[in-house]
């Protein structure tokens, strides 16, 4: 891998007393039987590493709209990538109510096909909305395709996993495939997140666990499976929108909130090399 390697995560903590993870607590051994670890970021050092990693910038869109550069949101430590959402004490000079942080792997990092395992927990929250997902590098959206790995609602006891394209969006009234699913998980603890993905299929995971597939369906055509070119990581911690907000307001009471990634790995099949870029 080169220069040009990219890769995104969006990782935050909710609250400074979070440490380290104890001993036992997930898998500390990369290895899966029948997968080659190509690329992974452990979160070893006291910042995040930009050869891997950019920041997100904010935008119109109800996931980036409250996005900051305020270094104090992103921080890496004890092996931990911490992503904070605070409330805005400085009106004054942002206008946005919250501030909070994601990083991406867009220019740096993309990879078509393989299995991605994101280890994560986050600070529940009335209006928080932690979310590990991937997106393609050709077109704008929808045409370019989204993996969405797990994206968390306030203090669901799930996750819900979907994959969105010109086809889910526009022409398919029937939700035929099935686009997403949710899966249960510890709230408030570790748990692991990620897919298996080739030409035919999106396999969602958690803990491990194949949860939803999502399958190509050629007579379908292209724009139902966008997902044959790279991908790059998003991880992103946001506070309000639409969405979360579908069962009541942001409260302001319960910020800082966050989400902490302990690592983010990348694997092949070991018969088959991994493109990337």
């Amino acid at each position: 891998m080169n220069h040009l390697m990219r890769l995104s995560l969006s990782l935050l903590a909710a609250a400074s007393a979070w440490s380290a993870p104890e001993a036992g607590e997930g898998d500390s051994d990369s290895r899966i039987p029948g997968w080659k670890l190509v690329w992974q970021d452990e979160f070893a050092g006291t910042a995040v590493d930009d050869t891997k990693w950019s920041r997100c910038q904010r935008g119109k869109a109800d996931w980036m709209n409250t996005m900051s550069d305020d270094p104090a949101l992103v921080e890496v430590a004890d092996g931990i990538l911490h992503l904070r959402g605070v409330a805005n004490e400085r009106q004054d000079l942002d206008p946005v109510p919250y501030l909070t942080a994601g990083l991406t792997s867009k220019g740096k990092f993309a990879f078509l096909y393989g299995k991605v395992v994101i280890r994560a927990r986050f600070k529940s929250a009335q209006g928080a909305w932690p979310a590990l997902w991937m997106m393609g590098e050709q077109k704008g959206w929808p045409a370019n395709g989204e993996i969405d790995l797990m994206e968390h609602l306030n203090f669901d006891d799930i996750v819900y996993q979907t994959v969105h394209s010109v086809y889910t969006v526009k022409i398919d009234k029937t939700n035929t495939p099935k686009k997403g699913s949710t899966a249960r998980i510890d709230r408030d603890g570790w748990n692991t997140y990620g897919c298996e993905w080739d030409a035919e299929k999106v396999v969602f995971t958690v803990n491990g666990q194949p949860t939803h597939t999502y399958p190509r369906v050629p007579e379908k055509g292209e724009e139902q499976w966008p997902f044959n070119q790279l991908f790059y990581f998003i991880l992103s911690m946001q506070i309000g929108g639409e969405w979360v907000n579908g069962t009541g307001p942001t409260n302001p009471e319960h910020y800082p909130a966050g989400m902490e990634i302990d690592w983010v790995r990348v694997y092949s099949r070991e018969t088959a090399p991994l493109p990337v870029e």
